[in-house]
């Protein structure tokens, strides 16, 4: 029985451990294992005397490939559980900031246009496709891939709640000129203004800013690779996340993303800062093997360390860009 399955989360290939359950996104793990046993119960040789030799089977194989690896990525203390939901809560961000993909199924279109308490919407439609996802064995497959739809229709507008808002604002802000229309000259004095635009990117650097100001660095990392992932030539995204990766002493890594920064925008202002950093901390690893070859002793071992005074982050310690 092949278990290719191209819809929902299982597109962006992410195993819908959830839809295979079928269970909502926010089960507990205590309500995961009593549908597991419900599943491994109804899904036993034993329960389906009476059915085809072929669907007996295709329900062993749906319940030693899908449902026990499912339950155990996703039981209490599990080791993938926790990283399983970081994978999922990052995919609804970046999913949220590109639009809904095409929808195959009824239940998950409605669920994208649903108005009100859309946890509500939700959970009882989840419900109502599980209560009979494995009576059938030969559609099962069918209504897993339909779960995954809702599952993802309700990741990318739980994620996108916070996304979508528009940024309020307590200045005024005033209106640009409108341009001169064509053959018209502009009025003596008057400046274009450039109507400000809102990057799909703008999001993730806010998060990563706000991860890097708490120490978070390899969440901030994570979320920068999402928004590089809409916008790869993006220069904010690269400078910071050269950032990150400084303050993590991966020097390397901090030079392939401030290099790509200055290289998409050569005005960067942190990427231009990040340089500077890696330029000073070249030059005292120079300065050091030079003091060592020529046996300047002390003397030349405190002037670097004078040079090189604050390290790296001294740099980045002022107001937040």
């Amino acid at each position: 029985m092949s278990f290719n399955i191209q819809r929902g989360l299982f597109k962006y290939d992410i195993t819908d451990h959830y839809a295979i359950l079928g269970i909502p996104l926010n089960t507990e793990a205590k309500a995961v294992r009593k549908q597991y046993l419900k599943l491994a119960h109804s899904l036993h040789p034993d329960k389906l005397r009476d059915a085809s030799d072929r669907d007996r089977q295709q329900a062993n194989e749906i319940l030693s490939k899908l449902v026990n690896p499912a339950y155990e990525n996703l039981k209490d203390k599990s080791k993938t559980r926790k990283e399983y939901h970081i994978v999922l809560e990052q995919t609804g961000k970046r999913l949220a900031g590109e639009g809904l993909p095409p929808l195959e199924s009824e239940e998950a279109q409605q669920l994208s246009q649903a108005s009100g308490d859309i946890d509500t919407a939700y959970k009882r439609a989840v419900s109502g496709l599980a209560s009979g996802q494995y009576k059938a064995i030969a559609q099962a497959l069918e209504k897993i891939a339909t779960i995954s739809e809702l599952n993802l229709v309700y990741l990318m507008r739980k994620e996108g709640q916070g996304i979508r808002k528009p940024a309020s604002s307590t200045s005024t802000v005033p209106k640009a000129p409108p341009p001169p229309q064509k053959g018209q000259p502009a009025k003596p004095g008057s400046v274009p203004q450039p109507q400000p635009q809102t990057s799909p990117v703008d999001p993730y650097l806010r998060r990563a800013r706000e991860y890097i100001e708490k120490g978070n660095y390899a969440k901030a990392i994570l979320e920068l690779r999402d928004g590089l992932k809409l916008d790869p030539k993006n220069s904010s995204c690269h400078s910071l996340m050269g950032l990150a990766y400084l303050k993590q002493n991966q020097v390397s890594m901090a030079k392939v993303h401030i290099t790509k920064a200055l290289q998409y925008n050569p005005q960067d202002e942190l990427g231009l800062k990040g340089k500077a950093a890696l330029d000073r901390l070249a030059g005292k690893t120079s300065g050091k093997q030079t003091a060592s070859n020529s046996g300047k002793g002390k003397s030349g071992k405190s002037n670097n360390n004078k040079s090189g005074s604050g390290g790296m982050f001294g740099l980045f310690g002022g107001k937040k860009k």
